[in-house]
Parts: structure tokens; sequence; C-alpha cells
């Protein structure tokens, strides 16, 4: 079974002042962390150094994908030499102002186009989810039952990130109107979507200002 990753990294980020894509990931330690490390507490789990959300995300994708498609927006050059370097694809959004779901629109049917039938799309304003937790989701993936046509992790009594969709969902997402949003086309199939309880409250985290992203480092 093959499984195409799609990171959505075409937003302005308007609230965060500069591209969530190119944000350090793992975050630098904060001065509480430090602290709490030299007396020999443990740490949050996130290490400082690394790459940036964008090339973590690609490097965590594929691990569990054949492939990983990036859809840009008019970040596409500062996003070009990551994306190629990693090894992945770059994808435009032509109308990137239309919002999210043109994106996921634009990055499925770059999907289809590639000839794959299924994806694990991401957001890159979600940081990467732990190696357990996507090989958990591929698992409940592969092995769902033919009436299933999406898996969404849960955490907490929250939905998140990132989701796997087969065919089917892939098809809904694209015949829905430009308009619509991810979450009205999944409401819209509850029955078709299997839910699957992780212990990883990153599926859950959404980095949206400087403020969420000083938090994560914590």
């Amino acid at each position: 079974m093959g499984i195409a990753g799609v990171i959505l990294a075409a937003g302005e980020s308007t609230r965060m002042g500069r591209d969530k894509a190119l944000l350090p990931w793992p975050p630098e330690a904060q001065p509480a962390r430090k602290d709490r490390e030299k007396n020999g507490a443990p740490a949050s789990g996130i290490a400082s150094g690394g790459g940036n959300i964008l090339s973590s995300a690609m490097q965590a994708l594929s691990q569990v994908c054949d492939m990983v498609i990036v859809v840009a927006g008019n970040n596409e050059k500062a996003l070009e030499p990551m994306v190629y370097g990693g090894g992945a694809f770059l994808v435009r959004n032509p109308h990137p102002e239309r919002g999210q779901f043109s994106s996921l629109q634009t990055g499925l049917r770059d999907v289809l186009n590639r000839g794959w039938d299924s994806a694990m799309v991401t957001l890159v304003d979600r940081p990467p989810a732990s190696a357990g937790t996507l090989r958990k989701l591929v698992n409940a993936f592969s092995g769902r039952d033919h009436g299933v046509w999406a898996v969404i992790p849960e955490y907490h009594g929250k939905h998140g990130h990132p989701i796997l969709i087969g065919r089917e969902m892939i098809e809904a997402f694209l015949r829905a109107p430009a308009t619509s949003n991810a979450r009205e086309v999944e409401h819209a199939n509850q029955e078709r979507i299997s839910y699957v309880t992780v212990e990883d409250p990153l599926v859950a985290v959404n980095v949206d200002t400087p403020e969420d992203y000083a938090k994560i480092g914590l």
C-alpha cells in the first residue's frame, strides 16, 4: 500500500509574523527549560538545535510515506531549496489567497496525478508527530475496513493531524466547492472516519502565533 505525504505550507503566516515553515524545530531551549534540565528535572521531550518545522515534517513523513509533496504559495522560492534538497516534490497553489482548503485540493490533485491513491496530510503549523504515532496511524489505516475512508488521530478528545485518507476521501475533498473547508467534508462523511487514540500532544498543537511557538519549548 503506497502513501503519499502532503504538507500544506502555502499560508502567509500573518499572525506569526514570519513563515511558520521556517521556524526552528525543535525550538531553541527556553531559559526555564534550561534551568529544569540543570536541576535534573526531565525536559519536555523537545531538544534544541536541528532544522525547522518544514524540514522536520518532511523527514518524519518520509519515514512512513513513499513520497512527500509540499504545497507552497507565494513562499515557493524560499522553500524550493529545502524541499528539493530533502528529496520531496514541490507544487504551487496558484491561488493561496483562497485559503487552506485550496492548498489541500492542490496537493491532492498532485497525489492523484502522480498515481497514488492514499495520502497522509498534515499542516506546516502542526509540529511533526512522533515516529511511533505515525506508525500507529499507518497500521490503523492499512488494517481499516473497506468502509473507512480516513484515519484521524485523537489526543485527549481533540482531533489532530496528520490525517490519512484513501481514494474515496480524496475524491470527496476534490468534489467539494472551493469555498468549503476540510472539517465540513469530514463532518459530511463522519461515518467513514476512524479516530485513533494516541498519547502524543503534538498531533493537536497549533503554532499560529509567537506565543504558541514559545509555549512548546517550555
